[in-house]
């Protein structure tokens, strides 16, 4: 792994930190408030946080737009995003988290890398490597693992957990629809995202007359909502931008640990000795991540399109006599010309090409 993608794997990470906080923490607010109105105040909450982010950090210094602006195009995409990932899978998840516990939930939503690996690979043909491949077995063996009831030893998967592998699903088509608008601002899609499922899930909530709750509990939620689900998405694309969605993903896989630590202190949930065989796993799959190395001779046909960018990466060598640093971040629609070359790359949005082997 090259060091231009350390930082991106670091995002990943910190959104699996994020994310993975929120199963236990939700499942302590939906004592005092219903799975409906939770999902509304935890996006509202995730749209207003960006909101205020975006209105504070507004463009460069300079004044040039730093990222790409949402197209008509992009709108297919970015509904489909909203109604699987913002509507449907986090109402799925907060009924589902009332009858399961906190610990086994969180283990569950590691389902959410391996579905999103499937459909990455499978119908979007993402391209996936030797150690990427035997890092979502390592994530998938662990989930396997710690899904596992050992007082009965039978699968752990009462209807409950079936609704939070359901709700895992959808996001997994949330992720790879997002992905493909990943090279636009990742904050309009989040706010977008944010406001647009947390006031269907609030109209929702107010058609079916399920109670509103006392203001202590809205605040906590919209604040648990700005971080799990705001923040944490903004950087789960950033880093999809480089590292293409099967290695985010499985990156975020590490999310479960979060919550299983957390559950740990909030229930006082035991983990048993599956949990530590498990626990390794996960670790060998992120140093197995770290280390990926993928070179061969592609060519990059003549497109033209619009996201932020540089002009020091090698794949932006175009001018424009405004410029005063050629490392300054900036977005405009510009034109690739035809380049064929041998480099190390993973399957960010200008190495999305198909081959046969790694």
């Amino acid at each position: 792994m090259s060091r231009s993608h350390i930082y991106p794997i670091l995002q990943a990470l910190l959104a699996a930190v994020l994310f993975g906080a929120s199963a236990p923490i939700a499942k302590l607010l939906l004592g005092e408030i219903e799975p409906i109105p939770l999902a509304a105040f935890l996006y509202l909450g995730s749209g207003i946080g960006v909101l205020f982010f975006k209105t504070t950090l507004g463009t460069s210094q300079s004044g040039t737009q730093m990222e790409a602006r949402i197209r008509q195009p992009d709108l297919v995409w970015l509904a489909g995003a909203v109604l699987t990932g913002g509507i449907a899978a986090p109402i799925l998840l907060l009924f589902s988290l009332r009858d399961t516990a906190a610990s086994t939930a969180s283990l569950l939503l590691n389902f959410e890398g391996v579905a999103t690996t499937l459909i990455a690979v499978l119908i979007f043909k993402e391209a996936v490597g030797k150690r990427a491949l035997w890092a979502i077995i390592c994530v998938t063996s662990a989930t396997i693992l710690l899904s596992w009831d050992t007082s009965s030893g039978q699968w752990n998967l009462s209807l409950g957990a079936l609704g939070i592998l359901g709700a895992c699903v959808l996001w997994g088509i949330d992720n790879n629809l997002t992905r493909n608008i990943s090279d636009k601002d990742p904050l309009t899609i989040v706010l977008v995202k944010g406001l647009g499922a947390g006031s269907f899930s609030l109209g929702l909530t107010l058609v079916l007359r399920n109670p509103l709750p006392v203001l202590p509990t809205v605040l906590g939620a919209l604040l648990l909502g700005s971080l799990s689900y705001g923040l944490s998405i903004v950087l789960f694309i950033r880093a999809m931008r480089a590292l293409g969605a099967a290695r985010t993903s499985a990156l975020f896989g590490t999310a479960p640990l979060v919550g299983v630590a957390l559950a740990l202190v909030f229930f006082r949930e035991t983990p048993n000795l599956l949990f530590f065989i498990a626990l390794p796993l996960m670790v060998t799959a992120t140093l197995l991540l770290l280390r990926e190395q993928h070179s061969h001779y592609h060519i990059h046909e003549a497109i033209t399109h619009e996201h932020g960018h540089r002009h020091d990466d090698g794949h932006h060598t175009h001018d424009h006599p405004e410029m005063v640093s050629r490392k300054l971040w900036h977005s405009h629609p510009h034109t690739h010309e035809r380049l064929a070359h041998k480099h190390p790359h993973l399957p960010d949005m200008h190495h999305r090409h198909t081959h046969s082997a790694e």
